[in-house]
């Protein structure tokens, strides 16, 4: 917990990419960061590099969809770091692609469904990884699709 409260202690120059993202797509990055961090293999302190692709779908009742494929890039502070405002990017080590896909109620995370994070060096993602991954949040999409209180037939 402490590289994500490292990451999120951040002076607001140091991180312009991560402090221009909306609330919500913040929640699904310090969340992977979180758990990319609790890895045993991981040795460095991640940051958040940029955006690759981002979705939010509302589907109504203060519910959100939210699907984020974004890079996160090693630094050269070590894992479970506090204060990362002088954690400078490392250029040795290959970026992070991370996907994450998850629902919101009122503005925080919900347990269920389970949020979908997978990340992977990104020159070991393959086109299966990506077919896998656009499944898992389309899944997550079509089950949390547009509730109406107008789909229910009445028998009058």
């Amino acid at each position: 917990m402490g590289a994500l409260l490292g990451c999120l202690a951040l002076p607001s120059d140091t991180q312009p990419a991560y402090n221009n993202l909306p609330e919500s797509f913040k929640k699904g990055v310090d969340l992977t960061l979180e758990r990319l961090s609790s890895h045993a293999s991981i040795l460095h302190h991640f940051r958040f590099f940029r955006s690759l692709e981002k979705s939010e779908m509302e589907p109504g009742f203060d519910v959100k969809i939210i699907n984020h494929n974004f890079y996160l890039k090693a630094t050269k502070c070590p894992k479970g770091t506090v204060d990362a405002s002088s954690c400078q990017f490392r250029n040795d080590r290959p970026l992070i692609d991370c996907v994450t896909c998850y629902k919101t109620f009122e503005g925080e995370i919900e347990a269920e469904p389970q949020p979908y994070i997978h990340c992977v060096h990104r020159s070991a993602l393959t086109e299966d990884m990506r077919t896998t991954r656009a499944e898992q949040c389309q899944a997550l999409k079509y089950k949390y699709g547009t509730p109406t209180l107008l789909s229910s037939v009445g028998d009058n």
